[in-house]
């Protein structure tokens, strides 16, 4: 099939590495695959595709009709067959480029939970399929009854999961540990996400604070990008740390290229958000044979089962969130057989093979 991605993304999340990784694997298995993103897009330098098949359009707004008009002609000069959008303000623009005649099919993927509105109905209606990448993702678009419900695809995240397997197994931690200018007895607690207020780094930070005062070796690690305006986020962040005088044991790491080093360095991986529609951290944590806690997000309770394969704790209750930290350093015969459990799960439920599987299928059969 010849198939178009596109992304207007800016910054580089769960969702854009859906967008990298399902690129990268229909082309692995033959797919002709473009994608088009916006000049200095993140995406670019994870994509593995023949350069001439990555196009940059400004890609503003949903109203951008420039972009939509030089979308469709790509359409039209390549054949494309399908034409797959990934933001709510690309889905009017990959709406219009799919008029072309022959007229290729229509998809969009939602990875999040916030509410589309009223103006997606109509930009909708034109999709042939809606992909939701967790049960509590096709539950929202459901209830807000923008398209039938037939039209609703459910194909839940996946991951490399091999990639994490097999970076923990070589992985010297002694080296990680020495590169980041931490003790090398210490026990590793930390987490991975964008510095947004709906991720809650706060409360593993107040958390912190507490178990500190319980488990002296214990360190803490967030790496994620401030996108928000003049880094303000991560300021306040270490604010709090400052505050709670936290200074020697919280630690902000930023964008890290090689995150499965840092989950493969953790004891305990946290998940503080208050909002996952998946949870694609968690999963590679699991993946990475590292014992996770996960706030009850709709996202976090379809991927872990509570007590087996992870912790989940009641969002913004830091009291709990660091009883149950404690609970898992004190604990190393429990992190390691959680750690077994989790790993296996990944591996049994999470694969990016069988999502590129589903994905193709909904392709097909749209």
């Amino acid at each position: 099939m010849r198939i178009l991605q596109i992304s207007s993304a800016s910054s580089f999340g769960g969702g854009e590495r859906y967008v990298v990784d399902l690129s990268n694997s229909l082309a692995a298995r033959g797919h002709d695959v473009y994608v088009a993103v916006r000049p200095q897009s993140p995406l670019t330098r994870f994509l593995q595709l023949p350069i001439g098949n990555i196009k940059t359009f400004p890609l503003r707004n949903a109203l951008d009709a420039q972009s939509a008009r030089a979308l469709a002609r790509l359409v039209k000069e390549n054949n494309i067959e399908v034409v797959h959008a990934h933001m709510a303000r690309d889905y009017s623009l990959a709406a219009y480029a799919s008029r072309s005649k022959p007229e290729p099919k229509f998809l969009v993927t939602r990875h999040v939970l916030f509410p589309l509105n009223g103006i997606h109905r109509r930009t909708l209606a034109k999709a042939n399929r809606l992909i939701a990448v967790s049960s509590a993702v096709a539950r929202q678009l459901s209830s807000q009854r923008l398209v039938p419900d037939q039209k609703i695809a459910l194909v839940p995240n996946g991951i490399e999961v091999d990639r994490f397997v097999h970076a923990c197994k070589s992985f010297d931690r002694a080296s990680f540990l020495h590169a980041n200018n931490l003790p090398q007895d210490c026990l590793l607690v930390g987490s991975i996400g964008e510095l947004r207020k709906l991720k809650r780094h706060d409360d593993l930070i107040k958390a912190a604070r507490i178990v500190a005062d319980k488990t002296p070796e214990a360190h803490f690690v967030i790496a994620g990008v401030d996108t928000s305006s003049e880094g303000a986020n991560r300021k306040e962040l270490l604010e709090l740390v400052k505050h709670l005088n936290l200074e020697d044991r919280v630690h902000l790491l930023g964008w890290l290229d090689d995150a499965e080093k840092l989950l493969c360095a953790l004891d305990v991986f946290v998940s503080a958000s208050e909002t996952e529609s998946f949870g694609l951290s968690i999963v590679e944590a699991m993946a990475s044979g590292t014992a996770v806690v996960a706030t009850r997000t709709e996202g976090a309770q379809e991927v872990v089962e509570d007590g087996v394969t992870g912790v989940l704790v009641n969002i913004g209750d830091v009291e709990e969130l660091a009883h149950v930290i404690v609970r898992l350093l004190e604990d190393m015969k429990l992190r390691q057989e959680m750690s077994v459990r989790s790993q296996a799960a990944a591996k049994m439920r999470f694969t990016l093979g069988r999502m590129v599987d589903e994905i193709e299928k909904v392709y097909l059969e749209s």
